[in-house]
């Protein structure tokens, strides 16, 4: 749901030049009175046999990583350069570990902490799309490999007038569009993301499956309260507990960062004990949006928070001279204190 931005056409590309053909040189004359043996020889006697070319190098060794999906690629030289200059994608564990590298304020050092991760491919919004773009991340996970095209999920939207231009105000709008395009089930939570739904949240974390969750947006894109004016998407894959110990099977310690553990791939692991909701600073959402292709850590407090006050809707959309479709009862009916847990 934010504002679209113009970028600079790609430039024509030029007509290919044609390659000019060479012109055949007739051999020098040979010189007037001379006998055949002392002629000069032929230009073709002294031509040497062409070497073979050079072999092609190898190709560069593959990173394990997809590049970004980028909506609008096509049209945009901006974003192009941006996604050159970005470099592959991380995995979601390669970016908790750098946050948690360079943020350690952040997390308690009197916890142990276990990371369950699911990794998302991105795609980077174009226009005010970013609950559809959630949508399309976390359909990857349910209708593999690639999910269902934004174009489709966009259009059907608009068909079924859940929207003007890609906006979705409505978190039980995007249940039924879910359920309709993935062939999913959508489970919508009322009552904001703390009390008796914070359990449920966390235990479809840990199983590996995809939250979407409207929230109000930061400048760093973090969640805030600007009382639904800045209303975003987000979707999230992921989780990490702090604990005050790690059950004994199914959980390896990572090498590089002492007290951060993994699941075990294939191995039946023990569930963790879910930190109690009056532990501060326990619980870190691991999020996407459509705005970046990093995924963010968020502290889940701060997530409930910022969902739990989107009630108004942004004046400066209101006078932008857009359409936009909202709900009977506005952002506060369609957004406040609501999420989408999905499964297969």
């Amino acid at each position: 749901m934010i504002s679209s931005c113009s970028s600079p056409l790609e430039p024509p590309i030029s007509p290919r030049t044609p390659a000019s053909q060479a012109s055949t040189v007739p051999p020098p004359p040979s010189p007037p009175h001379l006998p055949d043996s002392a002629l000069p020889p032929s230009p073709s006697s002294l031509q040497t046999p062409v070497p073979p070319p050079p072999p092609l190098p190898p190709p560069p060794p593959a990173t394990g990583a997809a590049p970004p999906h980028v909506f609008g690629l096509e049209k945009s030289q901006l974003l192009k350069e941006a996604l050159e200059k970005a470099g592959p994608v991380p995995s979601s564990r390669e970016d908790v570990k750098r946050l948690l590298k360079h943020h350690k304020d952040r997390f308690r050092s009197d916890l142990q902490w276990i990371l369950f991760c699911t990794d998302l491919p991105s795609l980077i919004q174009e226009g005010p799309q970013c609950g559809l773009v959630a949508l399309w991340m976390a359909g990857t996970l349910l209708v593999p490999p690639s999910g269902i095209p934004l174009e489709t999920l966009v259009q059907m939207a608009m068909e079924r007038g859940y929207t003007a231009q890609g906006e979705m105000f409505s978190v039980a709008d995007m249940g039924r569009l879910a359920e309709e395009a993935l062939g999913c089930q959508a489970e919508l939570l009322h009552g904001g993301l703390g009390g008796p739904n914070r359990d449920r949240v966390l235990q479809h974390l840990v199983a590996g499956r995809p939250l979407l969750i409207p929230y109000d947006e930061d400048f760093n894109h973090e969640p805030c309260r600007r009382k639904g004016h800045k209303a975003h998407w987000a979707v999230s894959t992921g989780v990490l507990l702090g604990v005050q110990g790690v059950p004994s099977s199914g959980y390896v310690e990572d090498p590089e960062l002492p007290g951060l553990f993994h699941p075990v791939p294939s191995m039946p692991c023990q569930p963790p004990s879910l930190p109690e909701e009056d532990l501060l600073g326990a619980v870190y959402l691991l999020s996407k949006q459509g705005k970046s292709w990093h995924y963010q850590l968020w502290d889940y407090d701060q997530v409930r928070d910022s969902n739990l006050q989107l009630t108004d809707f942004s004046p400066s959309r209101a006078t932008d001279g857009r359409a936009y479709v909202v709900p009977a009862g506005g952002v506060r009916a369609g957004l406040c204190g609501q999420a989408l847990l999905l499964r297969p």
